[in-house]
């Protein structure tokens, strides 16, 4: 009798501590799944993510300083009224969490978000626009030695009804109070960008502090004009039967005549937008370049990015960095659940004979 309780002792005994060695492994692989989904697949992706060289002559004995600029848009954050709790709390950590990792890896001066960092501001309440902010704050927080610019865009006011960072919403043209404002400042620009350019004594330009002989770089939410996405190219431009839908002025991108005001009043040398969600890339009447970043969130595109910009007051370089893709955080979490299935039933002997066969192979083999 003694024997049997001993032996039935012995049993449990083994049943606990294969029980504990199943839950520990079990404990384990979860943690390393999540760890690896939601914290360090942003250091393995944006690692791979370097400045573009700008290669410059030397003037006067010394190399011009560079400055480093990230450029992202449409980050959406969403609000009470569109926003399931669970889609913000997963679109908002993928966010938070490549925005800080980039800014530990890549260490930019300047971050410029291109508009639309709300998803909705036009509807917004007072204390629903607070609560927003205070969330974009946390999420894009930043040390004192960056600095970070924002542009405003549709969705963060509505629409109607050295940077230039131009409200573009306010380019209407219908002479509403924000654009009449928004035109005179651009006219304003103009003018002293102008004066730069010309010889000294000019009668208009005699008492007018001069600007540096340098074109300035556009920034912007809504693009310059154009007639669809068509012309662009690349993994995350536009889907192919997307691409040649017809933009809508005023709505999708700019008129043509606010377009051409800017490019008259600015002639910039480089421009940058947001707004499509998509990469693009044009060039305009004139050899200005345009290029439309892509969305920052997974909401808007399955592969977001961000640009890389190393500039100077007369060249620029730029690159793009891709975040982590979510169909590979995704696929990542529906293979580590189909191996913690196959762990439970094998420890419950619940596989078919033959694959059971092949997992206490496999272990056996593990073991040697």
């Amino acid at each position: 009798m003694a024997l049997v309780r001993w032996g039935l002792r012995r049993q449990n005994f083994h049943l606990l501590r294969r029980r504990r060695v199943l839950l520990l492994k079990l404990t384990v692989v979860v943690i390393s799944v999540l760890l690896f989904c939601e914290y360090f697949i942003y250091y393995l992706v944006l690692f791979r993510c370097h400045w573009p060289e700008v290669k410059m002559p030397a003037r006067g004995g010394r190399q011009e300083p560079v400055l480093k600029a990230m450029f992202l848009a449409d980050t959406h954050l969403l609000g009470e009224i569109r926003g399931h709790w669970l889609d913000k709390l997963r679109r908002e950590w993928q966010m938070e969490r490549a925005f800080q990792t980039a800014l530990w890896l890549l260490q930019p001066e300047v971050v410029f978000i291109l508009g639309d960092v709300f998803d909705e501001g036009k509807w917004s309440s007072a204390q629903a626009w607070a609560d927003d902010l205070h969330r974009f704050q946390r999420m894009f927080r930043h040390g004192s030695h960056v600095q970070l610019k924002v542009v405003i865009g549709n969705h963060d006011i509505g629409f109607h009804y050295h940077f230039v960072m131009v409200n573009s919403v306010a380019m209407e043209g219908d002479g509403c109070t924000i654009c009449s404002e928004a035109e005179a400042e651009l006219r304003e620009i103009s003018r002293k960008l102008n004066c730069s350019q010309e010889v000294q004594g000019s009668s208009q330009c005699d008492h007018e502090p001069r600007l540096p002989l340098s074109a300035p770089v556009l920034l912007q939410h809504y693009p310059l004009y154009r007639a669809s996405d068509a012309n662009c190219s690349g993994e995350d431009a536009a889907p192919p039967e997307e691409r040649s839908v017809p933009f809508e002025e005023k709505y999708d991108v700019l008129s043509r005549e606010a377009s051409q005001k800017l490019l008259w009043w600015l002639r910039p040398r480089l421009i940058l937008s947001g707004h499509t969600h998509s990469a693009c890339e044009v060039l305009h009447p004139g050899g200005a370049p345009e290029v439309s970043v892509p969305s920052f969130s997974w909401r808007n595109r399955n592969n977001p990015s961000f640009i890389m910009g190393s500039l100077t007051s007369r060249d620029y370089a730029l690159s793009k960095c891709y975040l982590p893709c979510e169909d590979t955080v995704l696929t990542t979490y529906c293979a580590a659940a189909a191996f913690l299935l196959v762990l439970i039933l094998a420890h419950f002997e619940r596989l078919p004979s033959s694959f059971l066969f092949g997992w206490k192979l496999c272990r056996s083999h593990l073991r040697r």
